[in-house]
Order: structure tokens, then sequence, then C-alpha cells
């Protein structure tokens, strides 16, 4: 399990990559986390490997408990220092990977598993959170507030009505066609999914700053559809869309009747589930979910 912040320019960097015979210039390799981390490990162990993500984040949006495994040798190959041997633990694996990685991505947590374990097939539910920054126009001290975080909240001019929000988010909740709140190149044959939760709290004025946050739990989301679910509610609270808007957009399976998407600066993966903790691996060649 690793947690990525993507709080400063330098994990927005990019390169360049060689130039192909056909072209007249460089093309630019957009930095991914699945990339980095990738690499970091491959520095360790000292082999090719394959790291399999849980959940795919857009550009800019961060996460707590995003979860991905790999495969490497379990022994050390032909003497040459390839491989993890299990007798090194998992704690070696997690100090080592982690100071190889840039101080925006982080390993919280590392375990062995079985060969078998798939970190996408085998997830079970999975959490998202939105926080937004509620203040009126300047002159306001509440506005700088979110300067300094604005990396991490999406900051919202309008006053912004919880309790119409917390309960057209009620709508959602259930197994539904979300074709309305996903993007139109969402690249899934079905866009059937099932929202466990779906709730809107207001984190308090004084602490907070005038914070609400927006709490998605569900089997599974489409290609931006917590962001547009985001979207959609942020409008029932400045008044710009009812209840039975929210219900008639789900209904429509038509993405123009749904709110707007949300930029990804305020979303957050919380945490990834699995029915059964990984059990320990008994074959050579081991799986490790960072």
């Amino acid at each position: 399990m690793f947690a990525v912040h993507r709080g400063t320019d330098a994990f927005e960097a990019s390169e360049e990559l060689p130039v192909r015979p056909d072209e007249t210039k460089a093309r630019i390799a957009l930095r991914t986390v699945q990339h980095v981390v990738e690499q970091a490990v491959r520095k360790v162990v000292r082999e090719r490997i394959e790291l399999i993500g849980a959940s795919r984040t857009d550009s800019g949006v961060h996460a707590k408990g995003q979860v991905a495994a790999f495969t490497c040798s379990g022994d050390e190959a032909a003497g040459t220092g390839a491989g993890w041997p299990e007798s090194r633990g998992t704690d070696r694996l997690l100090r080592a990977v982690n100071g190889s990685l840039p101080r925006d991505v982080q390993i919280v947590a590392a375990e062995l598993t079985e060969p078998c374990f798939n970190p996408i097939r085998d997830c079970t539910s999975k959490a998202y959170s939105y926080t937004l920054h509620v203040c009126r126009p300047p002159p306001n001290g509440d506005s700088l507030r979110a300067l300094w975080d604005r990396r991490l909240v999406h900051q919202v001019w309008d006053q912004l009505n919880v309790d119409a929000m917390n309960a057209a988010a009620q709508v959602l909740v259930g197994e539904h066609d979300f074709v309305s709140f996903a993007a139109a190149n969402h690249g899934r044959l079905t866009t059937v999914r099932t929202v466990l939760s779906c709730g809107v709290s207001d984190l308090g004025e004084k602490e907070r700053g005038g914070r609400v946050r927006i709490d998605i739990t569900g089997t599974g989301f489409l290609y931006n559809m917590v962001r547009i679910i985001g979207g959609t509610l942020v409008e029932v609270g400045r008044g710009r869309m009812t209840l039975e808007r929210v219900r008639a957009a789900l209904e429509s399976l038509d993405r123009r009747n749904a709110g707007p998407t949300l930029p990804p600066t305020g979303l957050c993966l919380e945490w990834i589930r699995y029915d059964q903790p990984p059990p320990a691996p008994t074959d050579p060649r081991s799986t490790s979910p960072l």
C-alpha cells in the first residue's frame, strides 16, 4: 500500500523520449505514479518487475491508500543479488523502496501474498473523498486558507446547502447505471456500478476554515464518476439543481443532465479493501502488495 501526495510541481514534471526516425521533435513522457514506484522497486530487487495498481487515478488526484502488487524472485538469482529473499522481510523492503522514491510518493505497508493475488480483480470496495473549501469572495480571510493547501481542496465561492447535498447523495446509493455520471470515453463494457454509501458533511468553520467533504464508497467506479457526482452535488448545494433533477439525471442515462466534472484537486483515494487479507505465499516467487 502506498500514499501519493501531488503537492509539488516536481511530480507533474515530464521528460523527453528519444526522437524516432520519422519524427521531427521529441515526444513528452508524462510522469506517472505507477512508473515511479515500478522504477524504485526494480532498483531495489535488481530485476525487471511489473507493478499492478489496484485503482487508476487521474493526474492531480491524491491517494492515501493505493494498493499495488509485483512478483520478483524469492531467492537471489545466480549470485547476482537480484530478487528479494523472504528471509530479508518486508520491513527492509519497505525501507529500501522508500529510500528510492521521491518525496511525493511513499510506501506505507508491504506484505507477502500468494502469487494469484490480483489487486484489481480481488478488490471488493474502495472509498474516495472530495474536499471543498467554501468561502465568500474577497475580502475574506477564509480565502487565504485555501492558498496553502490549494492542491488538496477545490475552492468554491458560493455558500453550500450541505443538508440538500446530503439528501441528493442518497439518491445515488445502490446499484444503478451510472452512464450519466461517467466521462464519454470511460472505456468500460458496462456502466452499472454499486455505490455502497454517499454522504456530504460540514467539517466546521473554525477548525477547517469552511470545509465541506463528500465521501463515497463503492465496489467500483467509472472514469470521472466521483468528480461528476461531486460536481452534481455542488450544483445542488448552490441551489441550481434539486434532488428530483439528480434522480432524473440518473434515470436519463444522459451525461448532459448531470452536473459538471470537478477538477482533480480535491479528490483523494482513501482506501481499498479486500474480503480476506491475502494469505502468506507458499511459492518461492512471491507477490508483494505495496
